[in-house]
């Protein structure tokens, strides 16, 4: 996918936040692609409310790290992303 980004031209910088969506099918069991799909929870429950999928607009924020006794601790702060709305694409 990354790949495919930059070789189209597109610039890729630090930071960026891609998402290949998620890989869906009719049974439901085959296609599983997001952690809701695949834990068979269409929605979740959160302080802030019932909740299913991302939409246009929202904040997601990822922080992720890796430890042993050996290396000690690595990783990185808290990386951000917008979903903003998909682009209309038609061309008259």
């Amino acid at each position: 996918m990354i790949a495919h980004h930059t070789l189209g031209g597109c610039p890729l910088r630090t930071g960026d936040l891609l998402g290949s969506g998620t890989i869906s099918s009719s049974d439901g069991e085959l296609g599983g692609g997001s952690l809701l799909e695949l834990t068979g929870i269409a929605k979740v429950v959160t302080p802030e409310g019932i909740r299913g999928f991302l939409q246009d607009g929202e904040t997601v924020g990822f922080r992720g790290y890796a430890s042993s006794e050996e290396h000690g601790r690595v990783g990185f702060g808290v990386c951000t992303g917008r979903v903003e709305p998909a682009l209309d694409l038609r061309f008259d």
